[in-house]
């Protein structure tokens, strides 16, 4: 009886857990990250474009100073606009699917991309 009870809640918690992974969360934008250093904006560039490629985005210049980066896993698809200069980049949510944005809320693992996409940018951009 006892091992029955734990094993009702030990599925309790493991469901709970997976239905909070599944949340919502406002959409995390990165707005004029500073760039310490200095570095020409072809090497900021670069820095952003491996950066992403390294993480699975598909890093595309649309024109100076700006790139648009997709990233797709299994069904779904995030995209996103980075400008940026010699002093400083930003990150913007421009579109996606599958990932239950309603406008100002979207799915919790983009925000998780951003955020490494944004350690990632950093990191490349310390190593210049």
């Amino acid at each position: 009886m006892k091992f029955n009870l734990l094993g009702k809640i030990s599925i309790i918690i493991v469901s709970l857990a997976l239905l909070a992974g599944c949340g919502t969360a406002l959409v995390r934008d990165v707005d004029s990250a500073m760039i310490s250093g200095n570095h020409s904006v072809a090497n900021i560039e670069r820095a952003i474009v491996r950066a992403g490629t390294g993480l699975g985005w598909v890093m595309t210049k649309k024109s100076d100073k700006h790139i648009v980066g997709k990233l797709t896993l299994r069904t779904h698809l995030a995209v996103i606009d980075i400008t940026y200069d010699k002093n400083s980049y930003s990150i913007k949510y421009k579109d996606s699917t599958n990932l239950n944005y309603d406008g100002s809320k979207i799915h919790t693992n983009y925000n998780g991309w951003i955020q490494n996409l944004q350690r990632s940018i950093d990191l490349r951009i310390n190593t210049l």
